[in-house]
Protein backbone atom coordinates (compact mmCIF):
# COMPACT_ATOMS: atom_id res chain seq x y z
CA UNK A 1 0.00 0.00 0.00
CA UNK A 2 1.37 3.79 -1.24
CA UNK A 3 0.79 6.62 0.50
CA UNK A 4 1.45 9.98 -1.65
CA UNK A 5 3.31 12.54 -0.97
CA UNK A 6 5.46 14.41 -3.72
CA UNK A 7 8.46 12.68 -2.95
CA UNK A 8 7.42 8.87 -3.59
CA UNK A 9 5.19 8.98 -6.36
CA UNK A 10 5.99 6.33 -8.92
CA UNK A 11 6.88 6.75 -12.41
CA UNK A 12 3.06 5.86 -13.72
CA UNK A 13 1.71 8.90 -11.34
CA UNK A 14 2.35 12.85 -11.72
CA UNK A 15 1.19 15.64 -10.36
CA UNK A 16 -0.30 18.83 -12.31
CA UNK A 17 -1.53 21.78 -11.11
CA UNK A 18 -2.14 20.16 -7.81
CA UNK A 19 -3.89 17.64 -8.94
CA UNK A 20 -2.81 13.60 -9.12
CA UNK A 21 -2.94 12.38 -12.43
CA UNK A 22 -2.29 8.80 -13.34
CA UNK A 23 -1.20 7.18 -16.80
CA UNK A 24 -1.27 4.23 -18.39
CA UNK A 25 -2.27 2.39 -21.41
CA UNK A 26 -5.89 1.20 -22.10
CA UNK A 27 -6.40 -2.06 -23.28
CA UNK A 28 -6.90 -2.46 -26.90
CA UNK A 29 -5.50 1.24 -27.88
CA UNK A 30 -2.65 3.62 -27.07
CA UNK A 31 -4.64 5.74 -25.29
CA UNK A 32 -3.64 7.27 -21.89
CA UNK A 33 -5.38 6.23 -19.08
CA UNK A 34 -5.94 9.38 -16.49
CA UNK A 35 -7.62 9.23 -13.27
CA UNK A 36 -7.84 13.23 -12.16
CA UNK A 37 -7.97 13.95 -8.46
CA UNK A 38 -7.73 16.88 -6.17
CA UNK A 39 -4.53 16.47 -4.35
CA UNK A 40 -4.73 14.64 -0.85
CA UNK A 41 -2.10 13.82 0.93
CA UNK A 42 -4.45 10.97 2.44
CA UNK A 43 -5.60 9.53 -1.21
CA UNK A 44 -3.77 6.32 -1.06
CA UNK A 45 -3.33 3.83 -4.12
CA UNK A 46 -4.03 0.42 -3.28
CA UNK A 47 -4.57 -2.95 -5.41
CA UNK A 48 -7.87 -4.04 -5.62
CA UNK A 49 -9.11 -5.91 -3.04
CA UNK A 50 -10.20 -9.72 -3.73
CA UNK A 51 -13.68 -11.73 -2.33
CA UNK A 52 -11.78 -15.16 -2.47
CA UNK A 53 -15.33 -16.94 -1.86
CA UNK A 54 -18.79 -15.99 -2.18
CA UNK A 55 -22.00 -16.62 -3.65
CA UNK A 56 -23.13 -13.83 -6.21
CA UNK A 57 -26.50 -15.81 -6.28
CA UNK A 58 -27.55 -14.15 -2.88
CA UNK A 59 -26.92 -10.98 -3.95
CA UNK A 60 -30.93 -9.45 -3.22
CA UNK A 61 -30.90 -11.44 0.09
CA UNK A 62 -30.53 -7.79 1.99
CA UNK A 63 -33.49 -6.87 0.17
CA UNK A 64 -36.04 -8.07 2.39
CA UNK A 65 -35.33 -11.91 2.19
CA UNK A 66 -37.63 -13.74 4.28
CA UNK A 67 -36.64 -15.23 7.85
CA UNK A 68 -38.16 -18.48 8.31
CA UNK A 69 -40.04 -19.25 12.00
CA UNK A 70 -39.22 -20.96 13.93
CA UNK A 71 -35.38 -19.39 14.01
CA UNK A 72 -33.26 -22.49 12.50
CA UNK A 73 -31.78 -24.23 15.78
CA UNK A 74 -28.04 -25.62 14.09
CA UNK A 75 -25.92 -24.15 10.63
CA UNK A 76 -27.57 -27.63 8.77
CA UNK A 77 -31.08 -25.92 9.64
CA UNK A 78 -29.99 -23.36 8.08
CA UNK A 79 -29.43 -24.81 4.85
CA UNK A 80 -32.23 -26.55 4.75
CA UNK A 81 -34.58 -23.94 5.45
CA UNK A 82 -32.76 -20.47 4.15
CA UNK A 83 -29.97 -21.00 1.54
CA UNK A 84 -31.26 -23.80 -0.05
CA UNK A 85 -34.55 -22.75 -0.61
CA UNK A 86 -33.55 -19.87 -1.95
CA UNK A 87 -31.12 -21.04 -5.09
CA UNK A 88 -34.17 -23.53 -5.72
CA UNK A 89 -36.15 -20.24 -6.45
CA UNK A 90 -33.79 -18.62 -8.77
CA UNK A 91 -34.68 -18.20 -12.63
CA UNK A 92 -32.31 -16.54 -15.31
CA UNK A 93 -34.10 -13.40 -14.21
CA UNK A 94 -33.50 -13.45 -10.76
CA UNK A 95 -30.21 -14.58 -10.92
CA UNK A 96 -29.29 -11.69 -13.42
CA UNK A 97 -30.32 -9.19 -10.92
CA UNK A 98 -28.58 -10.73 -7.82
CA UNK A 99 -25.54 -10.88 -9.84
CA UNK A 100 -25.75 -7.39 -11.16
CA UNK A 101 -26.53 -5.91 -7.80
CA UNK A 102 -24.06 -7.76 -5.93
CA UNK A 103 -21.13 -6.90 -8.37
CA UNK A 104 -21.83 -3.06 -8.63
CA UNK A 105 -21.85 -3.19 -4.56
CA UNK A 106 -18.56 -4.56 -5.18
CA UNK A 107 -16.71 -2.56 -7.42
CA UNK A 108 -18.27 0.44 -5.39
CA UNK A 109 -16.56 -0.63 -2.85
CA UNK A 110 -12.85 -1.17 -3.97
CA UNK A 111 -12.96 -5.12 -4.56
CA UNK A 112 -12.21 -6.14 -8.21
CA UNK A 113 -12.04 -9.87 -8.15
CA UNK A 114 -14.54 -12.10 -6.95
CA UNK A 115 -14.62 -16.01 -6.72
CA UNK A 116 -17.73 -17.15 -6.80
CA UNK A 117 -19.41 -20.49 -6.09
CA UNK A 118 -22.79 -20.73 -8.03
CA UNK A 119 -25.98 -22.81 -7.49
CA UNK A 120 -29.33 -22.42 -9.16
CA UNK A 121 -30.42 -25.99 -8.90
CA UNK A 122 -33.31 -25.34 -11.22
CA UNK A 123 -31.65 -22.99 -13.48
CA UNK A 124 -28.39 -24.88 -13.94
CA UNK A 125 -28.09 -25.24 -17.94
CA UNK A 126 -26.58 -21.42 -19.07
CA UNK A 127 -26.30 -20.27 -15.47
CA UNK A 128 -22.46 -19.66 -15.40
CA UNK A 129 -22.91 -17.57 -18.84
CA UNK A 130 -25.08 -15.15 -17.24
CA UNK A 131 -23.03 -14.62 -14.24
CA UNK A 132 -20.22 -14.71 -16.40
CA UNK A 133 -21.93 -11.90 -18.45
CA UNK A 134 -22.72 -9.67 -15.79
CA UNK A 135 -19.15 -9.12 -15.02
CA UNK A 136 -17.40 -8.79 -18.36
CA UNK A 137 -19.99 -5.96 -18.77
CA UNK A 138 -19.80 -4.16 -15.33
CA UNK A 139 -15.74 -4.48 -15.37
CA UNK A 140 -14.99 -6.99 -12.56
CA UNK A 141 -12.70 -10.39 -12.77
CA UNK A 142 -14.78 -13.20 -11.90
CA UNK A 143 -13.72 -17.04 -11.37
CA UNK A 144 -16.85 -18.65 -11.29
CA UNK A 145 -18.26 -22.36 -11.33
CA UNK A 146 -21.15 -24.17 -10.67
CA UNK A 147 -21.25 -26.01 -7.07
CA UNK A 148 -22.13 -29.24 -8.09
CA UNK A 149 -24.72 -31.47 -5.61
CA UNK A 150 -26.96 -34.37 -5.07
CA UNK A 151 -29.24 -33.25 -2.56
CA UNK A 152 -32.34 -32.61 -4.71
CA UNK A 153 -32.20 -35.14 -7.69
CA UNK A 154 -29.24 -37.27 -7.07
CA UNK A 155 -26.72 -37.87 -9.16
CA UNK A 156 -28.08 -36.67 -12.12
CA UNK A 157 -28.46 -33.45 -11.03
CA UNK A 158 -24.73 -33.99 -10.10
CA UNK A 159 -23.90 -34.50 -13.75
CA UNK A 160 -25.78 -31.72 -14.72
CA UNK A 161 -23.95 -29.67 -12.59
CA UNK A 162 -20.71 -31.46 -14.09
CA UNK A 163 -21.84 -30.70 -17.45
CA UNK A 164 -22.41 -26.96 -16.92
CA UNK A 165 -18.84 -26.56 -15.79
CA UNK A 166 -17.57 -28.20 -18.44
CA UNK A 167 -19.66 -26.63 -21.23
CA UNK A 168 -18.33 -23.06 -19.53
CA UNK A 169 -15.08 -23.50 -19.25
CA UNK A 170 -14.44 -24.92 -22.76
CA UNK A 171 -16.79 -21.81 -24.12
CA UNK A 172 -15.71 -19.02 -22.52
CA UNK A 173 -13.89 -16.27 -23.86
CA UNK A 174 -14.22 -13.61 -21.39
CA UNK A 175 -11.04 -11.63 -20.74
CA UNK A 176 -12.23 -11.23 -17.00
CA UNK A 177 -13.40 -14.16 -16.47
CA UNK A 178 -12.28 -17.46 -15.31
CA UNK A 179 -13.84 -20.91 -14.92
CA UNK A 180 -13.87 -23.64 -12.55
CA UNK A 181 -14.72 -26.66 -11.58
CA UNK A 182 -17.20 -26.21 -8.12
CA UNK A 183 -18.63 -29.14 -5.66
CA UNK A 184 -21.07 -27.91 -2.60
CA UNK A 185 -19.25 -29.58 -0.15
CA UNK A 186 -18.51 -33.34 0.34
CA UNK A 187 -21.45 -34.35 2.43
CA UNK A 188 -24.26 -33.69 -0.20
CA UNK A 189 -22.36 -35.48 -2.90
CA UNK A 190 -21.42 -39.03 -3.15
CA UNK A 191 -17.61 -40.48 -3.81
CA UNK A 192 -18.57 -41.10 -7.45
CA UNK A 193 -19.53 -37.42 -7.92
CA UNK A 194 -16.17 -36.55 -6.25
CA UNK A 195 -14.18 -38.57 -8.12
CA UNK A 196 -16.04 -37.20 -11.76
CA UNK A 197 -15.01 -33.57 -10.36
CA UNK A 198 -11.59 -34.24 -9.65
CA UNK A 199 -11.32 -35.96 -13.00
CA UNK A 200 -13.03 -32.99 -14.82
CA UNK A 201 -10.69 -30.66 -13.27
CA UNK A 202 -7.17 -32.44 -14.65
CA UNK A 203 -9.03 -32.84 -18.01
CA UNK A 204 -9.36 -28.83 -18.65
CA UNK A 205 -6.19 -27.93 -16.07
CA UNK A 206 -9.01 -26.43 -13.86
CA UNK A 207 -8.88 -25.87 -10.23
CA UNK A 208 -11.58 -26.68 -7.88
CA UNK A 209 -13.97 -24.77 -5.69
CA UNK A 210 -15.43 -26.31 -2.49
CA UNK A 211 -16.79 -25.42 1.22
CA UNK A 212 -15.24 -28.16 3.37
CA UNK A 213 -15.31 -28.62 7.11
CA UNK A 214 -17.53 -25.90 7.38
CA UNK A 215 -19.16 -27.29 10.31
CA UNK A 216 -19.08 -30.34 12.26
CA UNK A 217 -21.43 -32.10 10.48
CA UNK A 218 -19.39 -32.31 6.77
CA UNK A 219 -16.47 -33.91 9.42
CA UNK A 220 -19.20 -36.58 10.66
CA UNK A 221 -20.25 -37.37 7.66
CA UNK A 222 -17.04 -38.31 6.08
CA UNK A 223 -16.41 -39.85 8.53
CA UNK A 224 -19.26 -42.08 8.62
CA UNK A 225 -18.33 -42.68 5.13
CA UNK A 226 -14.99 -44.37 6.24
CA UNK A 227 -12.29 -41.32 5.87
CA UNK A 228 -10.84 -39.48 8.45
CA UNK A 229 -12.56 -36.19 7.08
CA UNK A 230 -13.63 -34.65 4.62
CA UNK A 231 -10.00 -32.78 3.47
CA UNK A 232 -8.89 -36.74 3.16
CA UNK A 233 -11.96 -37.58 1.04
CA UNK A 234 -11.15 -34.88 -1.18
CA UNK A 235 -8.14 -35.96 -1.29
CA UNK A 236 -8.27 -39.30 -1.83
CA UNK A 237 -10.86 -39.09 -4.83
CA UNK A 238 -8.56 -36.90 -6.76
CA UNK A 239 -10.45 -33.62 -6.39
CA UNK A 240 -8.29 -31.07 -5.01
CA UNK A 241 -5.86 -30.44 -7.65
CA UNK A 242 -3.23 -27.50 -7.40
CA UNK A 243 -4.35 -24.71 -7.08
CA UNK A 244 -7.85 -25.49 -5.59
CA UNK A 245 -10.07 -23.52 -2.90
CA UNK A 246 -10.99 -24.75 0.33
CA UNK A 247 -13.69 -22.50 1.85
CA UNK A 248 -14.02 -22.01 5.56
CA UNK A 249 -12.03 -25.11 7.22
CA UNK A 250 -13.34 -24.28 10.39
CA UNK A 251 -13.41 -27.90 11.63
CA UNK A 252 -10.01 -28.80 10.33
CA UNK A 253 -6.69 -29.00 12.45
CA UNK A 254 -3.15 -28.01 11.78
CA UNK A 255 -1.83 -30.99 10.33
CA UNK A 256 -4.82 -31.09 8.13
CA UNK A 257 -4.19 -27.14 7.38
CA UNK A 258 -0.53 -28.26 6.65
CA UNK A 259 -1.66 -31.01 4.34
CA UNK A 260 -3.52 -28.45 1.84
CA UNK A 261 -0.78 -26.02 1.81
CA UNK A 262 1.57 -29.00 0.89
CA UNK A 263 -0.75 -29.72 -1.93
CA UNK A 264 -0.75 -26.04 -3.31
CA UNK A 265 -4.50 -25.47 -1.96
CA UNK A 266 -5.58 -22.49 -0.44
CA UNK A 267 -8.23 -21.61 2.53
CA UNK A 268 -10.53 -19.28 2.46
CA UNK A 269 -11.89 -17.42 5.78
CA UNK A 270 -15.25 -16.31 5.79
CA UNK A 271 -15.50 -14.00 8.99
CA UNK A 272 -18.90 -12.59 9.28
CA UNK A 273 -20.65 -15.57 7.59
CA UNK A 274 -18.78 -18.59 10.64
CA UNK A 275 -19.91 -15.65 13.14
CA UNK A 276 -23.06 -15.28 11.71
CA UNK A 277 -23.73 -18.88 11.45
CA UNK A 278 -21.91 -19.75 14.54
CA UNK A 279 -19.74 -22.49 13.43
CA UNK A 280 -16.43 -21.63 15.22
CA UNK A 281 -13.65 -19.85 14.29
CA UNK A 282 -11.27 -21.22 12.02
CA UNK A 283 -8.03 -21.30 14.33
CA UNK A 284 -6.05 -23.94 12.49
CA UNK A 285 -5.61 -21.98 9.52
CA UNK A 286 -2.91 -20.01 11.01
CA UNK A 287 -0.77 -23.23 10.25
CA UNK A 288 -0.67 -22.10 6.60
CA UNK A 289 0.26 -18.95 4.78
CA UNK A 290 -1.98 -19.11 1.87
CA UNK A 291 -5.61 -18.21 3.99
CA UNK A 292 -7.25 -15.62 1.48
CA UNK A 293 -10.51 -13.50 3.05
CA UNK A 294 -14.02 -14.12 1.52
CA UNK A 295 -17.52 -13.28 2.43
CA UNK A 296 -19.86 -15.88 1.75
CA UNK A 297 -22.10 -14.42 0.30
CA UNK A 298 -22.11 -10.96 2.20
CA UNK A 299 -21.30 -7.63 0.53
CA UNK A 300 -18.11 -7.38 -0.97
CA UNK A 301 -16.75 -4.40 1.32
CA UNK A 302 -13.73 -6.06 2.22
CA UNK A 303 -13.29 -3.56 4.63
CA UNK A 304 -15.87 -4.69 6.73
CA UNK A 305 -14.63 -8.60 6.49
CA UNK A 306 -11.06 -6.90 6.98
CA UNK A 307 -12.42 -5.51 10.23
CA UNK A 308 -14.34 -8.64 11.31
CA UNK A 309 -11.22 -10.37 10.94
CA UNK A 310 -9.08 -8.12 13.23
CA UNK A 311 -11.78 -8.47 15.84
CA UNK A 312 -12.18 -12.43 16.02
CA UNK A 313 -8.66 -12.85 15.40
CA UNK A 314 -7.60 -11.08 18.37
CA UNK A 315 -10.29 -12.70 20.14
CA UNK A 316 -8.64 -16.24 19.20
CA UNK A 317 -4.93 -15.47 19.86
CA UNK A 318 -3.99 -14.92 15.85
CA UNK A 319 -1.01 -12.33 15.72
CA UNK A 320 -1.44 -9.13 14.14
CA UNK A 321 0.70 -10.06 11.44
CA UNK A 322 -0.97 -13.30 10.35
CA UNK A 323 -4.51 -11.57 9.80
CA UNK A 324 -2.54 -8.68 8.08
CA UNK A 325 -1.15 -11.49 5.49
CA UNK A 326 -4.96 -12.75 4.89
CA UNK A 327 -6.12 -9.25 4.24
CA UNK A 328 -3.90 -9.25 0.83
CA UNK A 329 -3.40 -13.03 0.06
CA UNK A 330 -6.31 -12.47 -2.08
CA UNK A 331 -4.21 -10.84 -4.40
CA UNK A 332 -2.14 -13.60 -4.95
CA UNK A 333 -4.62 -16.20 -5.23
CA UNK A 334 -6.15 -14.20 -7.85
CA UNK A 335 -3.15 -13.95 -9.44
CA UNK A 336 -2.66 -17.69 -9.48
CA UNK A 337 -6.15 -17.67 -10.93
CA UNK A 338 -5.60 -15.00 -13.91
CA UNK A 339 -2.12 -16.00 -14.46
CA UNK A 340 -1.33 -11.91 -14.29
CA UNK A 341 0.44 -10.36 -11.04
CA UNK A 342 -2.53 -8.28 -10.17
CA UNK A 343 -1.20 -7.31 -6.62
CA UNK A 344 1.22 -5.19 -8.32
CA UNK A 345 0.10 -1.26 -7.57
CA UNK A 346 0.82 -0.35 -11.50
CA UNK A 347 -1.28 1.88 -13.91
CA UNK A 348 -1.23 -0.20 -16.43
CA UNK A 349 -3.08 -2.50 -18.75
CA UNK A 350 -2.81 -5.46 -16.31
CA UNK A 351 -3.63 -3.25 -13.25
CA UNK A 352 -6.62 -3.57 -10.43
CA UNK A 353 -6.45 -0.48 -8.49
CA UNK A 354 -7.98 1.38 -6.41
CA UNK A 355 -7.64 5.26 -5.54
CA UNK A 356 -9.46 6.85 -2.28
CA UNK A 357 -8.98 8.03 0.87
CA UNK A 358 -8.82 4.91 3.54
CA UNK A 359 -12.52 4.54 5.60
CA UNK A 360 -14.43 6.40 2.51
CA UNK A 361 -15.36 5.07 -1.10
CA UNK A 362 -12.95 4.79 -3.22
CA UNK A 363 -12.89 7.66 -5.82
CA UNK A 364 -11.29 5.47 -9.20
CA UNK A 365 -11.70 1.99 -9.75
CA UNK A 366 -9.29 0.57 -12.62
CA UNK A 367 -9.85 -3.14 -12.92
CA UNK A 368 -7.58 -4.43 -16.17
CA UNK A 369 -6.66 -0.91 -16.93
CA UNK A 370 -10.67 -0.17 -18.04
CA UNK A 371 -12.00 2.44 -15.51
CA UNK A 372 -14.82 1.21 -13.82
CA UNK A 373 -15.60 3.64 -11.16
CA UNK A 374 -14.74 7.27 -11.79
CA UNK A 375 -14.93 9.90 -9.28
CA UNK A 376 -17.23 7.88 -7.12
CA UNK A 377 -19.46 6.92 -10.05
CA UNK A 378 -20.13 3.46 -11.39
CA UNK A 379 -19.14 4.49 -14.97
CA UNK A 380 -19.46 0.68 -16.50
CA UNK A 381 -23.39 0.20 -16.28
CA UNK A 382 -26.69 2.77 -14.62
CA UNK A 383 -25.87 2.07 -10.94
CA UNK A 384 -29.96 3.43 -10.25
CA UNK A 385 -31.33 1.14 -12.89
CA UNK A 386 -29.34 -1.67 -11.73
CA UNK A 387 -30.73 -1.47 -8.16
CA UNK A 388 -34.13 -0.35 -9.09
CA UNK A 389 -34.05 -4.10 -11.58
CA UNK A 390 -32.94 -5.77 -7.84
CA UNK A 391 -35.97 -4.32 -5.88
CA UNK A 392 -38.24 -5.60 -8.57
CA UNK A 393 -36.88 -8.85 -8.88
CA UNK A 394 -36.61 -9.27 -4.77
CA UNK A 395 -40.28 -10.05 -4.00
CA UNK A 396 -41.08 -12.06 -6.74
CA UNK A 397 -37.78 -14.39 -5.91
CA UNK A 398 -39.28 -14.04 -1.90
CA UNK A 399 -42.80 -15.84 -3.68
CA UNK A 400 -40.83 -18.45 -4.91
CA UNK A 401 -38.54 -18.78 -2.27
CA UNK A 402 -41.83 -19.26 0.24
CA UNK A 403 -43.01 -21.92 -2.20
CA UNK A 404 -40.48 -24.39 -2.03
CA UNK A 405 -40.75 -27.15 0.99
Amino acid sequence: MILFDRGTLGPSWQTEGGRLVATGSHPGDESVLRLDCAWDPRVELRPGAVNAHTHLYSGLAPLGMPRPSPPPANFLEILQRIWWRLDLALDEDSLRASARYAIADALTNGTTTLIDHHESPDFIEGSLDVLATCAQELGIRLAVGYGVTERNGGPGEAKRGLAECERFIRANERSFVRGLVAIHASFTVSDDTIREAGELARKLAAPVHVHVAEDAEDVLDAQQRGYEGPLERLMYLGALPEHSIIAHGVHLDEAQVRRAQSAGLWLVQNPRSNEGNKVGYPSALRASNRVALGTDGWSSNMDDEANALARLGREHGDSVEVLDARIHAGQALASELFEQKLGEVRANAAADVVVGIPGELPRHVVVGGRRVVVQGRLVTGDLAEIRAKAHEAAPALWARMEAVR
